[in-house]
């Protein structure tokens, strides 16, 4: 129950982003525009406020990029085995495979602060940071030949990227921020995580892949149910503590990340059947986040 409540002020955060949008009628472009202000300022100011101070061993950072790299690829390859199981629209696969192995960055911070603190925000900080450019080239790779795209450009433009890669360098450098820069960069980043969340309740849409509902449901059982058991399976494997342990399982649960339908739009996919799937994964997420971490608590613990 205690787990079941720290997911319920982002729950209701979601919801008053959908009802902005579809009641209380504040423009898409609001949210359009919202949006890239957290993807392209606020949220990269997480990113580098909370890795840069927190301590993170070469050890541990290692450890971290080899489990972001594993997960990431049991989630393409498990969203891959619909094609010979299921049979789905070559186009819509394509569109919803990075369902199963690209997350919700804004859930995922929020919660990663309200079950351990900053220390929880610096670990899923560097799960975020190193998984982004691999569940970036899986998913830009799988859309490409509906549109040409330089994967390696996008990936070096990205912005969390570029955040993540400050971020440990300002940490293991020993370097550190200014205090002016420091106290500005924490500000900006206490902003991220609400609009954030403002954001992937205005998203939310049902209208759209009825004919694919098969597929929707393959990823999404990938999503919220075998991602956990994998991200379990690493950290035992690879000997991670157990605040890592938790707080990998809470990544490993989070539902599709809403970029997953720009992604799916820009490069010539179906984007309906992703905003679908992006929308039932948030709704089922408040019973299997709290599931998940529940489960990891009691097996670490």
């Amino acid at each position: 129950m205690h787990i079941a409540l720290l997911v319920i002020p982002d729950c209701l955060i979601v919801a008053l982003g959908w009802v902005l949008l579809h009641k209380l009628k504040f423009s898409r472009e609001f949210f359009t525009n919202t949006e890239k202000l957290v993807y392209y300022i606020l949220f990269p100011a997480l990113l580098v406020q909370s890795i840069a101070f927190t301590p993170i061993s070469a050890s541990s950072a290692g450890r971290l990029l080899a489990v972001s790299i594993l997960l990431c690829l049991a989630g393409y390859l498990a969203a891959w085995l619909a094609r010979p199981l299921l049979k789905p629209r070559p186009i819509a696969l394509a569109s919803l495979a990075q369902c199963a192995y690209r997350f919700n960055t804004y859930i995922g911070f929020s919660l990663a602060a309200a079950l351990a603190g900053s220390e929880g925000q610096a670990i899923m900080a560097v799960l975020v940071g190193f998984s982004v450019p691999i569940a970036n080239v899986l998913a830009v790779k799988s859309l490409a030949r509906f549109q040409g795209s330089n994967v390696w450009l996008e990936i070096l433009k990205n912005p969390l990227v570029l955040a993540t890669v400050a971020g440990l360098l300002l940490n293991f450098s020993g370097i550190g921020l200014e205090n002016t820069v420091n106290m500005t960069l924490s500000k900006l980043g206490n902003s991220a995580i609400p609009l954030g969340l403002l954001c992937v309740g205005a998203s939310l849409s049902l209208a759209g892949g009825n004919q694919d509902r098969a597929v929707i449901s393959w990823i999404l059982g990938i999503r919220l149910l075998a991602m956990p058991v994998f991200a379990l399976i690493l950290a035992f494997m690879l000997a991670l503590s157990p605040l890592e342990t938790n707080i990998l399982v809470l990544f490993a649960a989070l539902p599709p990340a809403s970029a997953a339908y720009i992604l799916a739009a820009r490069m010539g996919g179906d984007g309906r059947c992703v905003a679908t799937a992006i929308s039932i994964g948030t709704v089922f997420s408040v019973i299997t986040i709290p599931f998940w971490l529940f489960i990891g608590h009691k097996l670490v613990n």
